[in-house]
């Protein structure tokens, strides 16, 4: 009888075992699971996480303001401006006389022609102006920078007044972003006064907050070997060829313009 009752205590005690094992192991695997769980949703969040893009230039719109440089006089009239609207999804308007100068002294002066020959052009995101060579080869007068803001107080017969209108006119009429850019280093007689040119931008600029795109002290394009330069530049050394507008100019062109 006794045995017997042990027995019947044992056999119960096995079947409590067997019946509180799956609770345990239940319990055991929750537990798995909800690690796992865990981490696999904090890795998808890390996943969807946005990365960020790179600057574009595509909806843009651009207006190039220049002479023969812009405008591609050595090139057969494609300069970089064609090659950025070509490279990207965006506008480029292109108002480039060759010969023409900063300085208001006609009816083909930058001023001029920014007034009347853009007059349909409704909105424009950035202005990117040329510092024409031929205000340096003309001798044309340099001037002082003005106290002012208004357009009507600037002297347009010199380069600094002219500039400070071009500015002023486009930040008024667009509420434009402005900047100009320069050429690349040539050498003659004229080179010394373009150089107080770039120099007078530098002044400009802390007083109208405008870009400046300067290839005349870029180390990277004054390092271009002879063989290239022989490709890139017409004769002159001021006007680009077509491969140097492509391949020398251009990609400079895009990186300022998609920083700023």
């Amino acid at each position: 009888m006794n045995v017997s009752r042990s027995v019947l205590k044992l056999f119960a005690l096995v079947l409590i075992l067997c019946a509180l094992l799956p609770f345990a192991v239940s319990c055991n695997g929750n537990d798995a699971d909800e690690t796992t769980t865990t981490t696999t949703t904090t890795t998808l969040e890390e996943e969807n996480e946005p990365e960020e893009s790179e600057p574009t230039l595509d909806g843009k719109k651009f207006l190039f303001l220049g002479s023969s440089v812009t405008y591609g006089s050595n090139s057969g009239g494609k300069s970089f401006v064609d090659f950025i609207k070509e490279n990207n999804d965006c506008t480029c308007y292109k108002f480039a006389v060759s010969g023409t100068t900063l300085v208001d002294n006609g009816s083909s002066s930058y001023i001029q022609r920014l007034k009347n020959d853009t007059r349909k052009v409704k909105t424009v995101d950035h202005l990117i102006c040329q510092l024409s060579t031929n205000d340096a080869s003309q001798s044309k007068p340099l001037g002082y920078l003005s106290d002012s803001f208004e357009m009507e107080d600037f002297d347009t017969s010199t380069v600094i007044g002219a500039i400070e209108y071009i500015i002023a006119y486009s930040k008024d009429r667009w509420g434009c972003k402005v900047s100009f850019y320069t050429g690349t280093v040539y050498t003659n007689s004229t080179s010394g006064n373009y150089e107080d040119m770039i120099e007078a931008l530098y002044d400009i600029q802390e007083k109208w907050d405008i870009g400046i795109l300067d290839l005349w002290n870029d180390e990277e394009m004054n390092a271009v070997s002879s063989r290239n330069y022989a490709k890139y530049m017409a004769d002159d050394g001021i006007h680009p060829t077509l491969r140097g507008y492509e391949e020398w100019w251009t990609p400079k062109f895009e990186e300022f313009l998609k920083k700023n």
